[in-house]
């Protein structure tokens, strides 16, 4: 270590009494973090690219400074679909600052990993008090049984209004309207089901007609239309 002249000419003056960093609240915890290994959580977070084309969702689950689990979700950009791929592999078994420093393919999953890294580095966790934290795997359960993001698609116009085109629980396939032409519900398939359903089997056509739903007033309906066609 280099020293300035200045530096090198002072006379040494003791330092007082070290407390140590603050402590932050990890998996029931409360833990003074000095290295990467002292830090445990499992947190969401979303990343942006340069262009806002797309985003990032990204969920980690730390263990002892490692990622032991991450779900890399996309949205907007087809070229991202790819690189959380790249990211699946990529993230995991590194330590939290290992994977900060590492380019993760795509720009917006690159900034979901810099905003997750904060929140984990400074406590702010979704499992900060929950006692061992959350075991790996626990990200799936955000994903439900058919195991796919919660995808919301809505388009419209002033001159022709609103199109439910995807909901949480699934493909939009008609949008119940009332005698005002307001929407009162519409009818989904939910896709998890209907590949369950022709897995074990089923026609293609019957696991259609298995995995349909309907929310609201749907049934009350004066008339419906499909949003991707009127």
């Amino acid at each position: 270590m280099i020293y300035t002249t200045e530096v090198q000419h002072m006379c040494p003056v003791a330092k007082g009494a070290y407390h140590g960093p603050a402590p932050i609240p990890e998996e029931g915890k409360w833990v003074q973090a000095k290295q990467i290994s002292d830090i445990s959580g499992f947190t969401h977070g979303v990343g942006w690219c340069a262009p806002q084309q797309g985003a990032c969702k990204l969920t980690l689950n730390v263990k002892d400074g490692i990622i032991e689990e991450a779900l890399v979700e996309t949205l907007g950009c087809s070229g991202m679909t790819h690189s959380a791929a790249m990211a699946s592999e990529i993230l995991i078994g590194k330590t939290l600052l290992e994977a900060l420093n590492t380019d993760l393919v795509c720009d917006a999953i690159n900034t979901a990993m810099r905003e997750l890294f904060l929140q984990i580095v400074y406590g702010r966790t979704q499992s900060a008090f929950s006692e061992n934290g959350l075991a790996v795997g626990a990200s799936l359960e955000d994903l439900g049984k058919g195991l796919r993001s919660q995808v919301g698609t809505m388009f419209a116009t002033k001159e022709k209004g609103p199109r439910y085109l995807e909901m949480a629980e699934g493909y939009c396939t008609r949008v119940a309207l009332n005698k005002d032409d307001e929407i009162i519900g519409y009818e989904f398939i939910n896709l998890g089901k209907m590949m369950d359903f022709i897995k074990k089997g089923d026609d293609a056509n019957v696991a259609l007609e298995k995995a349909k739903g309907h929310y609201g007033q749907f049934d009350n309906a004066v008339k419906y239309i499909d949003p991707r066609q009127e």
